[in-house]
């Protein structure tokens, strides 16, 4: 009987099976932010355990609040810096250098096919779109990781979700990932990997898979999952080809090689699935959420004259180049509505870059939009762009929740292209 992607993952990495479901699998890298690791790093700190099982596997960066809007938040960046600093943290990314953690890192090439990864954050699960096992995790268990690179899991099962057929014009990965969100439930993967196969996915580029993959969890599920191919070595090639810089990791000499040793990550033909969804993508429409939940979907056709205050473009779901590149297409010599606000939030300083070199970020400015620093800030309602009570949001970002990104506020996730079409009308409508 074939394995799935995840339990092969599993069974390479597994160090100790102590009972049941559980099982104890070696880390191949930690993930930090300042939000969750200062309570780990200040626990270890008090049981007297302040070490690090290898500095090199320890990745970590200043995002949610960058910069510092308040003293609370200053001191949860300096107890992160101050910890880089004693432990020799290489890879630390302080203000200036810093981005969202789930765009950022796998930009520095440190995600690929077959690691396990754990981060205290919900949206870990990005890295599941280069054949990674990475689940968020509690501060327990960071704290173990932090300190013997180790990390205990009940092996989840899979749900394999095939997406058939092409997606229309104006409908990208944020619409496909609702869609199957309303399919699944809230509830509907929990406790299981949502693996994403299938022509749709295949024609995806690494930001889109990683927009699906990011997401994942607003279906319940641990982590998702899309196979390593030839678009996963073209985006790690940078790190992983013989001009690569020395990491202490794998180099390739020629891409078949690579492409080669990704296949090791993929589940088998004959894998065994606790549930299988198919869904033709071909009839798909632009979606947004409406409601507090992200599997209340609707079509942007259903939701169109719906007004909106804030119109956000960013976050670890949709603020990379590829979303930025869409939303400034529309938007190109026009201007916002008066009665809007639009930010736009790069996810790292190289996307910023980038979009300055090709013109987006002057694109987005003559709109009419405020541009901000690389941060999470407005996603979770804690800086640069926070909603007032009764205020209604056309945001890229990935939860809808009850005041989310302000209390009182509401907040409609959609695409890059959806969202920019609402800052030119100044409510929600279809793209022009």
């Amino acid at each position: 009987m074939g394995k799935t992607l995840t339990e092969k993952i599993f069974d390479a990495h597994e160090i100790d099976r102590p009972f049941g479901r559980d099982r104890v699998l070696k880390l191949d890298a930690v993930f930090c932010h300042e939000i969750t690791t200062p309570i780990a790093i200040n626990d270890l700190l008090e049981r007297g355990m302040d070490t690090v099982f290898d500095a090199t596997r320890i990745k970590a960066v200043i995002d949610h609040v960058s910069p510092a809007k308040d003293s609370k938040t200053a001191e949860q960046g300096k107890i992160l810096r101050d910890w880089a600093r004693r432990h020799n943290i290489k890879d630390f990314f302080d203000i200036g250098r810093n981005g969202v953690c789930h765009a950022i890192f796998p930009e520095k090439g440190f995600v690929r096919p077959g690691y396990v990864i754990i981060m205290g954050d919900s949206h870990t699960c990005t890295y599941g779109a280069f054949g990674a096992f990475s689940p968020g995790i509690g501060t327990t268990d960071l704290e173990v990781g932090i300190l013997k690179g180790v990390c205990v899991f009940k092996e989840p099962g899979t749900v394999r979700v095939n997406l058939k057929g092409t997606l229309p014009r104006g409908v990208y990965a944020k619409d496909l990932i609702l869609s199957v969100i309303k399919e699944t439930g809230v509830a509907g993967a929990t406790d299981r990997i949502l693996e994403f196969r299938g022509p749709v996915v295949d024609a995806l580029g690494m930001e889109g898979r990683m927009t699906m993959c990011n997401m994942a969890v607003e279906a319940g599920a641990t982590c998702g999952s899309c196979m390593p191919d030839m678009t996963t070595v073209e985006y790690l090639w940078p790190f992983i080809g013989p001009g690569s810089p020395e990491s202490g990791e794998k180099r390739y000499t020629g891409k078949e090689e690579a492409l080669a040793d990704f296949s090791r990550w993929k589940s088998d033909d004959d894998a065994v699935y606790d549930h299988v969804i198919d869904l033709d993508c071909s009839s798909l429409e632009p979606v947004a959420t409406v409601g507090y939940k992200p599997d209340q979907v609707k079509t942007i056709r259903e939701l169109t004259g719906t007004k909106v205050d804030q119109v956000y473009i960013g976050s670890c779901t949709n603020g990379r180049i590829e979303d930025l590149r869409v939303a400034a297409s529309l938007v190109k010599g026009k201007k916002i509505a008066p009665s809007v606000r639009a930010v736009l939030s790069p996810a790292t300083p190289e996307v910023y870059r980038r979009a300055l070199e090709e013109g987006l970020i002057s694109v987005f400015l003559d709109a009419g939009f405020c541009v901000t620093n690389p941060t999470c800030g407005a996603c979770l309602g804690m800086s640069n762009g926070v909603l007032a009570e009764g205020e209604v949001c056309a945001s890229t970002t990935n939860r809808n929740f009850y005041g989310r990104m302000g209390k009182g506020g509401m907040v409609h996730l959609m695409s890059p292209a959806s969202a920019a079409a609402a800052a030119l009308a100044g409510c929600i409508r279809a793209q022009p």
